[in-house]
């Protein structure tokens, strides 16, 4: 992991906790941070990968890109999403997160 303040670490781990842990889409949204850590893909191969409804794929990758989880890549239908090198240099967290509630979960 990169070097990260204390301070810095504390806002990430709350936003990860706010979009993965604590809200309801937060499993789905860790499902598609999944599909893009082995590639990148458009919505609907998203959606077909996880058997979720396209509209609601798109919904969960507009509250990703605005928190600058994933970046969106071109424009229309065919738009493919990737990680984020923020989300990259902090996967570290998300994981320890993920982790810990699975054990407690």
């Amino acid at each position: 992991m990169s070097k990260v303040t204390k301070k810095e670490k504390k806002c990430t781990e709350r936003l990860f906790k706010l979009l993965f842990l604590s809200s309801r889409g937060g499993l789905t949204r860790s499902r598609i941070i999944g599909a893009l850590s082995i590639s990148p893909m458009n919505a609907h191969q998203i959606s077909v990968r996880l058997g979720i409804d396209y509209k609601t794929v798109l919904h969960h990758l507009k509250v990703l890109e605005d928190n600058d989880i994933i970046i969106k890549e071109g424009d229309g239908y065919g738009s493919t999403y990737r990680l984020s090198t923020f989300f990259n240099t902090q996967k570290e967290i998300y994981e320890e997160l993920i982790n810990e509630k699975q054990i407690q979960g």
